[in-house]
């Protein structure tokens, strides 16, 4: 076990953001043991397990709690109706609540919504690509970050709930600091979450006085038949969506791409052998994941990890990039296998909290990995891997860029 502070000398993921420093980082925590007492970005103390089996079993203990709205991101600093707007959501919920909200979310995230959802992935996956390859007319590089892989899943989620184009625009601002919480610094989350909410609120009031055949409409619904969700539940619900449902799927893309890139052999396997795709797609949630760390936990009591005694009353994070290379559970984990069974890994997490938009995740995946491939047979990084960095964060793991030449 070991300790560390973020921006100390000792080893931080967190601000690790050249090529794979942060993996590397994760590795030799875990091999110094299964849980490491950290000080996180925001100063807050945590326990930090990196073992496969432990988080594991972690994730499905019921003596590990989420505490409500209170430990949400500087919760305590923020004034109570905005922190209670934001964090009053699902991944912050235990026992009934938890429930309650996510078999609401579950049945209005039918699979006739994202079935319906298909064409119009098709159709911005299609209009992206071709506005890359104009922009990429003469070998000129293409961020494949801000020409794909963010602007998809946003307008993906944005249709999904109901929220108009012309209110797009200012959502690469407010994620930014939001995903990254203590990274940015108290006031660039305060600011961010506030415009969020704010804007939440009024496009719940425009849906409740003019209903759409969208996810938010079926929420307040849901809510004023009596059975359901409060302003706060409703507000957080569309910030948990926001941004977890599109983050993560920009990371999934990207740290997808970049990995065949940096292997052209499995590249070249996928393109002799599509069939692949589907087990490829679970490999890049293993290999290079969307997500860091869970969001924290809370003990009810004292837990055992690994021989360690986790007292009650502590913060837990679980290192899910930690977890998904242990050579325990993945031999080899290290390396990019897309022939792999990695039916195991922990890419969208498990237990209770498990991501309620896998499926749509795994969609879009499916959709813009065959089309980037079909479209560019080309496709080729236009920097060395040493010029790709990370971006800063608690909880996501994703590139800032992916300069590539098209053709």
């Amino acid at each position: 076990m070991s300790d560390f502070t973020p921006g100390d000398a000792g080893p931080d993921p967190f601000t690790a953001v050249l090529r794979d420093e942060r993996h590397r980082i994760y590795a030799e925590l875990a091999a110094e043991g299964p849980v490491h007492r950290i000080t996180t970005p925001t100063g807050a103390q945590a326990w930090l397990v990196t073992d496969y089996a432990q988080a594991k079993a972690l994730l499905a203990d019921p003596r590990l709690v989420k505490g409500g709205w209170e430990l949400g991101a500087y919760a305590a600093e923020l004034p109570e109706d905005v922190a209670r707007g934001i964090h009053t959501s699902m991944l912050n919920s235990d026992g009934p609540t938890h429930t309650r909200l996510r078999k609401l979310v579950l049945s209005a995230f039918t699979r006739r919504r994202v079935e319906k959802l298909t064409p119009t992935i098709r159709r911005l996956t299609d209009d992206l690509l071709t506005a890359a390859a104009a922009e990429g007319e003469g070998a000129k590089p293409v961020d494949l970050i801000s020409a794909l892989a963010y602007p998809l899943p946003l307008g993906v989620i944005c249709e999904l709930i109901g929220i108009p184009d012309e209110d797009r625009t200012a959502f690469r601002a407010w994620t930014t600091p939001t995903v990254s919480p203590g990274i940015h610094g108290f006031e660039a989350f305060r600011e961010a979450v506030t415009s969020l909410l704010a804007f939440s609120r009024e496009l719940i009031a425009k849906r409740r006085n003019d209903p759409q055949d969208d996810l938010l409409s079926d929420l307040i619904a849901a809510r004023d038949e009596g059975a359901s969700l409060t302003e706060d539940e409703l507000t957080s619900m569309i910030f948990l969506l926001v941004i977890a449902g599109h983050e993560t799927t920009v990371n999934l893309i990207g740290n997808g791409v970049r990995a065949l890139l940096a292997r052209p052999d499995q590249l070249a396997l996928l393109r002799e052998r599509p069939e692949l795709l589907d087990p490829a797609i679970e490999e890049f949630l293993r290999h290079d994941g969307p997500v860091q760390t869970t969001l924290p936990y809370r003990t009810l009591e004292a837990v055992d990890v690994g021989g360690v005694k986790v007292p009650a009353g502590a913060v837990v994070l679980v290192a899910l990039m930690a977890a998904n290379r242990d050579p325990e559970q993945f031999p080899g984990g290290a390396a990019l296998d897309i022939t792999r069974d990695t039916r195991s890994h922990l890419g969208f997490g498990y237990g209770i909290h498990y991501c309620v938009g896998a499926p749509l995740a795994r969609v879009e995946a499916r959709i813009v990995f065959r089309a980037l491939l079909d479209r560019f047979p080309g496709l080729r990084p236009a920097v060395p891997e040493e010029g790709l960095t990370r971006t800063p964060s608690m909880i996501m793991n994703g590139l800032t860029a992916l300069p590539v030449h098209l053709r």
